[in-house]
């Protein structure tokens, strides 16, 4: 008999969840499908999100609101840099199911894991500064000051991209909550595991829990009920083919969603700040100053 120092351990399969409302539930309706790496080798069991889950992960977006448009900008950016410290810790783990999920080598994989890092810290950098850059004061024919700042819209689906599992994953959500709104996330559905992982990330960072939620399953299935969901304010259909994305904005037309369309895009590339424009409302304020009345009083 061999010496138990040199049996060999049995592997601890990891469990992948859905994360929302700050929780990790299995699907509501106990399904789950085969998640393969490139060459067709079984990595995982993903959850198979239900129409149930996207509406549960509306709801929890929707409470979590209120806290997260509310907390100051400043506030938003420190937990966005938590976020990619927590990631950069984990590293090793990331460049481990991005080159599985991607079909990269392990060197191209760090690469994209460290690019994702950076891109979080760059959207933390830009938290307290979007204001000043889309707001400011407007000059108008009148004694008024004419205020114009930005609001966060509410709550957004977003669709991440199909092939670019984790860069482009955190690029489409990083926006959207850096500038106030909740997130209800359609992870890539051939390559969900980053996408899941990253829940376990928000989960033991700063970030309210219902901020950001990650569904995993058929993006049409769980698309389908979001665009038509009455307390979803806009929908990015970055990871909707143009099939899909047609039938998507025809459903989100119904209470005037924002839409952003799927375009093509190289992630690798310093984003401008377009995404972070398009879910963010304008608010413009008068008041008045200057001389009131016949006295000509003024303040």
């Amino acid at each position: 008999m061999s010496d138990k120092s040199e049996q060999q351990r049995l592997t601890v399969f990891k469990t992948y969840k859905l994360y929302v409302g700050g929780k990790f539930p299995r699907s509501e309706s106990g399904r789950v499908y085969e998640v393969t790496d490139s060459k067709g080798n079984w990595l995982a069991n993903a959850p198979l999100s239900s129409r149930k889950d996207a509406r549960d992960a509306v709801v929890a977006a929707r409470k979590a609101f209120g806290g997260w448009s509310g907390a100051t900008a400043y506030n938003r950016g420190q937990v966005l840099y938590r976020v990619a410290e927590m990631l950069e810790g984990r590293r090793d783990q990331f460049v481990r199911e991005v080159a599985d999920a991607e079909g990269l080598s392990k060197s191209k994989a760090a690469a994209v894991v460290d690019a994702t890092v950076d891109r979080w810290v760059w959207y933390a950098g830009w938290t307290d500064k979007i204001a000043q850059v889309i707001g400011g004061a407007n000059p108008v024919a009148g004694p008024y000051f004419n205020l114009s700042s930005p609001e966060p819209t509410g709550v957004v689906a977003v669709l991440a991209p199909q092939e670019s599992s984790f860069l482009g994953l955190v690029s489409v959500v990083a926006p959207v909550i850096a500038t106030g709104n909740t997130a209800i996330v359609v992870a890539s559905e051939r390559a969900p595991l980053p996408a899941l992982s990253l829940g376990e990330v928000l989960a033991t960072s700063d970030v309210p829990g219902g901020v950001v939620n990650v569904l995993s399953g058929r993006t049409a299935e769980i698309a389908a009920p979001l665009a038509a969901h009455q307390d979803v304010n806009a929908i990015d259909l970055a990871g909707a083919d143009d099939v899909l994305a047609k039938e998507l904005e025809i459903a989100a037309a119904d209470n005037l969603k924002r839409v952003l369309r799927p375009q093509p895009v190289d992630y690798f590339e310093t984003p401008g700040i377009e995404r972070m424009t398009a879910f963010l409302e304008t608010k413009t304020v008068w008041h008045p100053t200057g001389s009131l009345g016949a006295s000509g009083s003024s303040y």
